[in-house]
């Protein structure tokens, strides 16, 4: 009988202490910065900042004008920030082929620093994605640009 008490408390405490180290968050080098809300790490492998949205730099991706250069602006204060800098993450999910996790830079919430230096938005879950256009004429030149590449392509 205390052999069995002993053999389950050991087998508990194992669990639990694996649990912890589960939990615990990685310390890796970011290699590039992609956007202003994603990553790339030494490994190859793509981190999306986990509860923010920045806006888009590409055309195919973002409604208007206006969102590129926000976009730029972000991706721009996000390589000052991480180019090459180690940071913790603790992954929580997957989306668009990236990984999505928390991110903490010198024991500093990224996502807080983003929001805070007004370059992202708080983006919860199965909240409508924000937007960054605040002139239709302005999105209007982003999708001719898109029917435009779309045409060049055929």
């Amino acid at each position: 009988m205390h052999r069995n008490m002993i053999s389950t408390r050991c087998g508990i405490v194992g669990a639990a202490l694996l649990l912890t180290a589960a939990a615990q968050p990685d310390l890796v080098r970011v290699r590039d910065v992609t956007d202003g809300n994603t990553v790339r790490l030494t490994t190859g492998e793509r981190i999306r900042i986990a509860g923010i949205d920045a806006p888009g730099t590409h055309a195919d991706q973002a409604r208007c004008a206006r969102e590129i250069a926000l976009g730029d602006a972000a991706a721009a204060r996000a390589r000052t920030l991480l180019d090459g800098r180690s940071v913790n993450i603790d992954r929580v999910g997957r989306s668009y082929d990236r990984t999505v996790a928390r991110v903490t830079l010198d024991g500093r919430d990224l996502a807080t620093l983003l929001v805070a230096n007004r370059v992202a938005r708080w983006w919860p879950a199965d909240a409508p994605k924000p937007d960054w256009c605040g002139d239709a004429t302005d999105r209007r030149e982003v999708q001719n640009r898109r029917g435009a590449r779309r045409a060049d392509r055929r």
